[in-house]
């Protein structure tokens, strides 16, 4: 088992303990690198420097995905503050939008007909579901990948061409048989791993089954109503007339990189109802690294569940919306995490998000949030679990995050949350680099 090597993200521990040859970056992170080259982003980290070869119009790199950026961030420490800038829900845009640019348009070589037709936002979201469904890594597809001599357009490796095939193929399954409804996907089969198994393995026969919940959650008999919970949480974090005269806050505390790498960061969060919410994660004793920053105030500039999910995340920092903020709600059967049994609530987003709620049924608070984005090639999760509630003028917080995507996880505890403050609007400003 190797237990020494830099753990950028699960993908690089499964690759080593299986005897694989670890790459100098593994799944997002090879991707990633291909993104800075493409868009000739600054990088004080002289590994990547010579990545930096083309010149491409920075407007561009606004498309980049939120997470991919917060991964990139927090395991390279690449010096760059991103925003998603916005302007307060109802006000019009400062300028036009642009016009979203597909995959197909943006990429070279991009032929298959559902990727093809993706944001760029979304397309690196499928990348990160297909990487993950095999155990993959960029450079498993991609020559040279992780390297100053990548290639993303030429099909010399033979999995490349695998993948388009099998990208069409579960289009073709969905379409024909459930009628287009995404039923399956690249996990259906391989579930991390490069070659699906084809007979059970009778140890896991008689084993103990590994529960996998299914994203969409169907009706549970005998369970509490959507609003008994809703409601319940309400009560639990403060009662809806003090989270009503919640209309800010700033938390401060420091997060930790997956596996512990990245060290001990400063890590803020300013929120302003209905919608605003920015992350900060700075490396104070490491300022090369730069800032992360993640913000949402309600415009959009982002695109496709990118866009969804941040400003889902934004709204649900102000508890007494949350009625509100998702619509359709269903309750299904508990589900349990680390043995405890929780309520679980799902509702629906815009354009197919799907938002997964689990609440302790004794406090009534709000344990963890799954949201799922739509792929071709099956749904984006993001997960955030949120546990050591305090009370913060008769209002409990969660004063502990852990934050998990396909590019990574982190966690952060809080050490103080300061109510109805007065926030720079700057803090949800325009994207900037350094």
């Amino acid at each position: 088992m190797v237990s020494d090597l830099p753990r950028y993200s699960p993908i690089l521990v499964k690759y080593a303990n299986r005897g694989r040859r670890p790459r100098p970056a593994v799944a997002s992170l090879d991707f990633l690198f291909f993104f800075f080259d493409l868009y000739n982003l600054p990088c004080p980290t002289g590994i990547l420097s010579a990545l930096l070869r083309r010149k491409i119009k920075m407007k561009l790199w606004l498309r980049l995905t939120v997470t991919a950026v917060m991964a990139v961030s927090l395991s390279g420490g690449f010096g760059l503050i991103y925003r998603a800038a916005a302007q307060a829900r109802g006000a019009a845009p400062a300028t036009a939008p642009e016009t979203v640019k597909k995959a197909g348009e943006v990429f070279k070589n991009v032929t298959t007909s559902t990727l093809k037709e993706l944001p760029v936002d979304d397309f690196i979201a499928a990348m990160g579901v297909m990487s993950a469904a095999l155990g993959y890594d960029c450079a498993d597809c991609h020559v040279g990948a992780g390297s100053d001599k990548a290639d993303f357009v030429i099909d010399t490796i033979p999995q490349k061409k695998t993948a388009r095939r099998m990208v069409e193929m579960v289009a073709s399954i969905n379409r024909t048989n459930f009628a287009g409804v995404q039923r399956v996907t690249c996990w259906t089969c391989h579930h991390g791993q490069e070659v699906p198994t084809t007979t059970i393995a009778l140890d896991n026969l008689y084993a103990t089954p590994i529960m996998e919940d299914a994203d969409v959650v169907l009706p549970g008999v005998g369970q509490a109503s959507a609003d008994e919970i809703l409601d319940k949480y309400i009560q639990a974090v403060g009662g809806s007339q003090r989270l009503a005269g919640l209309t800010s806050f700033v938390a401060t505390g420091a997060s930790l990189g997956y596996g512990g790498f990245g060290g001990d960061a400063e890590f803020t969060i300013f929120a302003k109802a209905p919608n605003q919410r920015t992350t900060v994660i700075t490396f104070k004793d490491h300022p090369e690294r730069g800032d992360s920053v993640w913000a949402f105030d309600g415009r959009y500039e982002l695109v496709g569940e990118e866009l969804d999910g941040a400003r889902l995340e934004a709204q649900m920092a102000f508890p007494g919306q949350i009625k509100q903020v998702l619509s359709n709600w269903r309750v299904g059967l508990r589900r349990a995490i680390s043995g405890r049994d929780y309520n679980v609530v799902q509702g629906t987003g815009s354009r197919g998000l799907l938002a997964t709620l689990y609440f302790d049924p004794e406090s009534g608070l709000l344990r963890r949030m799954v949201r799922y984005g739509p792929s071709p090639v099956g749904r984006v999760p993001t997960q955030i679990d949120y546990t050591d509630y305090r009370d913060v003028g008769g209002i409990k917080f969660p004063f502990e995050y852990q934050f998990s995507w396909l590019d990574g996880r982190y966690t952060a505890k809080l050490k103080e949350i300061k109510m109805n403050v007065a926030i720079d609007p700057a803090k949800f400003g325009r994207p900037v680099s350094k």
